[in-house]
Formats: structure tokens, sequence, C-alpha cells
């Protein structure tokens, strides 16, 4: 996937089989950081191709100079409406606007996968994945619109609308 203004070393791409090693690495990583690994953590990390991607979905990858450093997944909810979800950039990488460009990529991609709406399940925790997110246009949910999550974690629910 091209992204411009971005160094040649820096590559976002679509998962292939194998990735399910990085994809995990890369969210048990952040989870453990911050919270714990709960147990639809562990569902969807286990069968990512079943969970994200033959539903309609993607997931993408951040390769820096050939090694994988980010991901994130598109989660096709129906209706037109994509969750983006298990967003995660290793450690090491973080503070570089690596995320802003894959998150950047991911919202260009979920509009030519036909997504009306984005929504995003976050928490309060993650001050500066929340401040990116509302630089890209999401904004929060109405407490009487907000649905009902599988994660203990989840306190901040956000959505963009393509017009």
């Amino acid at each position: 996937m091209a992204m411009a203004g971005a160094s040649p070393e820096l590559r976002i791409r679509s998962f292939v089989p194998g990735d399910g090693v990085h994809f995990r690495r890369l969210n048990e990583a952040w989870l453990t950081e911050y919270f714990h690994v709960e147990p639809r953590d562990e569902e969807l990390l286990a069968d990512p191709v079943a969970h994200f991607i033959r539903p309609g979905g993607d997931i993408l990858l951040l390769d820096l100079a050939g090694q994988t450093i980010g991901c994130c997944a598109l989660q096709n909810l129906g209706d037109g409406s994509f969750e983006i979800a298990k967003m995660a950039i290793d450690s090491a990488h973080r503070g570089r606007g690596y995320g802003r460009q894959l998150l950047e990529v991911v919202i260009d991609h979920a509009r030519g996968l036909g997504a009306r709406r984005l929504f995003i399940e976050t928490s309060s925790k993650l001050p500066t994945a929340i401040a990116l997110y509302r630089k890209l246009g999401f904004a929060d949910i109405p407490p009487e619109r907000v649905p009902p999550t599988d994660f203990a974690r989840a306190d901040v629910f956000l959505e963009r609308w393509f017009l």
C-alpha cells in the first residue's frame, strides 16, 4: 500500500499467512503493559483471519526496515460499520508518528471496503491514542448509543462517519 511522505523503509501491507505471530506479539505487548489479556482478546488473537479477514475486514501491518513494528485490524460489523481494533505499535517505535501513519492508511482502506462508519472502543488509560483518534476525526459516542462491550478496560467509545 502506498503511503504519501513515507520513507522507503516504511511499508504498510495487508496480513499474509504467517503474520499471526506478529499480530499476537504486538497486541500481547501493549495489553500486558497497560492491562491484561482478556478472554475475548485471546479468542481474537488465536484466529485473526476468522475474526477479522473472513467476515470482510482486514489486518494491516506496519513494517520498518523489514521488521513488523505495528498492526491494526478492521472488523466488519455489518451495515457499513467497521471497528478499528487491535492497533499496536512496538514500544521501541512509539512517538515517531508511525501510529498516525498506520491509522490514516487504515481509515482510507476502510473507506475502500465500503465503510460508512468507523467505531473504536478504547480506555481512558490511553490518552495518547485517544488524542490521535480525535485528531483524525473521531468523536465520542453519546452514552445512550454506547454498545455493550466484551472488554473490562473499554470506557471510551468513538466513531467517525464518512459523508
